[in-house]
């Protein structure tokens, strides 16, 4: 195969660790919104009213945060095959709790636990970075990430049909508790199946743990400043679940949680200059050094990106349910529109990224998502269903197109530090959600869309104002101490 060709149809040599990556991913989306379109049932079931199916779905994005981010530390430390093995052995257990809950508090924390699963992104962008060289790491990233986001369309496919074939009340238990039962073979399949790396090339780790490194003091403030809103999302969970809304949480348990959000910050801060010290006493040399504000960038567009993804797919069967007077299957079939689009969507904008150049491709797929969010912000009962779906996935390939774009880039920042700016940056795609999801729960789909919208117009300002293209060549320093250069163009 040569360098700038991809032969999907080939199952050797890095095409067989990118199909079975993605399908890890995909496993991980499948159980990760394995609830969405079965929410209807599961609220008759167990009488949940409205108030408490929206904080599901602000739960189940909530644990994310902090997971991408550790998750990252962790696959740049002891490699993705071990990562992914566990995050889906782990995730199958937690998805057996969420099936067989017996009340609304059970089903929030198994839900707000699965969570976790979600950090799975990360992982594989890590393992495909290792496998693909720079003018194929945007298709590759785009294709693990679109073939796996398609998890989420396939669970709105299938669940509810799978539900009624187990039948009774119990039906979408059975059918949740089935996504836990793939995950738990699949964890066992691939470990045994893929490397790390390819034979002879070197596993590129952090030379400390615990933070990301820092080039510059610019950078460590700037560093500082992007770990606030991850907190802050958090804090507006705990608000949105606190006596003062939905009453999940009492008033000491809220204020334990926020005043352990600052304690947290706080030694997430002391790490951070743990870290990073050396660079108020003296320049960090020209072969460590990059650019943290390409990360901020990366971190605002991905969450405008992913985060409206994954509010918009938690939503959406709802949406077109109540809005059409549809039923739960119709509705979900029609609303997987949106999800389906990853399978072309992503993949075309790692494509042309690689092809037309980082920056300028995020500038035309954010534009266009922004247009698209306005137009489905126009849609109501007065619609034809047919126009309603055409516009949902016309706007869905400029959100995954804009996610494929991204993280084409993400790996070119510095290669040791891969998963932690992909956790980082996918963090942030669950800030948005959260923020996105909240926004929700006060307001009509109309504004919901509106606020997207706003938001897509501040990430395209950012990359238009700060975004550098990759050019030339990133060292790495090898174990051994000897450099390799690596090209990024």
């Amino acid at each position: 195969m040569s360098a700038d060709k991809l032969n999907l149809l080939s199952f050797s040599g890095k095409t067989r660790i990118l199909h079975m990556t993605w399908f890890a991913f995909f496993l991980s989306f499948f159980v990760w919104f394995n609830h969405a379109p079965l929410l209807a049932v599961m609220a008759e079931s167990l009488n949940l009213t409205k108030q408490q199916v929206k904080a599901l779905l602000i739960l189940n994005v909530a644990l994310t945060i902090p997971a991408r981010i550790v998750v990252g530390m962790l696959v740049d430390a002891f490699g993705p095959r071990r990562m992914y093995s566990m995050l889906l052995f782990i995730s199958s257990f937690l998805c057996f709790g969420f099936a067989f809950a017996d009340d609304y508090e059970q089903l929030a924390i198994m839900r707000f636990l699965l969570g976790f699963v979600g950090a799975g992104f990360v992982i594989g962008i890590r393992m495909v970075s290792e496998w693909f060289p720079a003018k194929q790491v945007g298709i590759a990233e785009g294709i693990y990430g679109g073939w796996g986001n398609f998890g989420s369309a396939a669970a709105a496919l299938s669940l509810p049909a799978i539900a009624l074939l187990y039948g009774g009340d119990d039906g979408w238990r059975y059918a949740i508790a089935t996504t836990g039962v793939i995950s738990l073979v699949y964890s066992v399949i691939y470990f045994f199946s893929v490397s790390d790396t390819p034979k002879g090339s070197t596993y590129f780790k952090p030379k400390k743990t615990g933070a990301m490194e820092v080039s510059s003091k610019g950078d460590f403030f700037l560093y500082l400043i992007m770990n606030i809103p991850m907190y802050a999302a958090l804090a507006v969970l705990t608000w949105k679940l606190s006596p003062s809304n939905l009453n999940m949480l009492n008033e000491i348990v809220s204020t334990s949680i926020y005043a352990l959000l600052i304690g947290l910050y706080i030694f997430q801060t002391i790490r951070i200059y743990q870290i990073n010290k050396h660079v108020f006493t003296e320049t960090v040399p020209e072969i460590d050094r990059y650019s943290f504000k390409q990360v901020a960038v990366l971190d605002l567009a991905y969450l405008a990106t992913f985060g409206s993804e994954l509010a918009v797919v938690s939503m959406l069967p709802l949406f077109f349910k109540e809005t059409f007077d549809l039923s739960l299957v119709t509705a979900g079939l029609l609303a997987s529109g949106f999800a389906f689009m990853n399978l072309l969507a992503r993949p075309s904008g790692g494509l042309f990224s690689d092809k037309f150049g980082r920056k300028r491709t995020m500038i035309i797929l954010l534009v266009g998502l922004m247009v698209g969010y306005l137009l489905m912000s126009m849609i109501d009962s007065s619609w034809s269903i047919a126009l309603a779906v055409v516009v949902t996935m016309a706007c869905s390939f400029f959100v995954q197109s804009g996610e494929g774009a991204v993280f084409a880039m993400v790996p070119l920042v510095k290669r040791r530090l891969t998963g932690q700016v992909a956790g980082m940056a996918g963090a942030y795609g669950n800030v948005g959600a959260v923020i996105f999801l909240t926004v929700f729960s006060f307001v009509t789909p109309s504004v919901f869309f509106i606020v997207i919208a706003c938001t897509s117009l501040v990430a395209l300002l950012a990359v238009i104002l700060f975004l550098k293209e990759p050019k030339g060549q990133m060292a790495e320093v090898m174990p051994d101490g000897t450099v390799q250069m690596i090209d990024v163009t």
